[in-house]
């Protein structure tokens, strides 16, 4: 299984194909691009997932690249952390009746 990186401060005009080739340079190979979108506009949230066939591509990629110029903006490489739980529920009280005016 590959190894899983969190991309950040993307430029809005990134491309997923932009991603893979500058993530695929100097022979790494890329198993997928994924860059983040709003889910009401659509549009970026300028952040991306790539992933990378081994260990040795991800960790060449994270030297490589973080802090990288691309699309004129300074990229954040690092390894993609599990997504944390979130959970619902919860929210506590919501207050109750006030008094009434006297």
């Amino acid at each position: 299984m590959g190894k899983r990186l969190y991309v950040g401060n993307l430029s809005w005009d990134t491309t997923e194909d932009t991603l893979r080739a500058a993530f695929g340079a100097d022979g790494r190979t890329v198993t997928d691009a994924h860059i983040v979108t709003d889910r009401e506009t659509g549009r970026p949230r300028g952040f991306a997932f790539v992933e990378l066939a081994s260990d040795a591509d991800a960790q060449s990629a994270i030297t490589a690249l973080d802090g990288a110029e691309l699309d004129g903006r300074n990229l954040r490489v690092n390894e993609a952390r599990e997504r944390e739980n979130r959970g619902g529920g919860g929210g506590g009280h919501r207050g109750g009746g006030g008094g009434g005016r006297w």
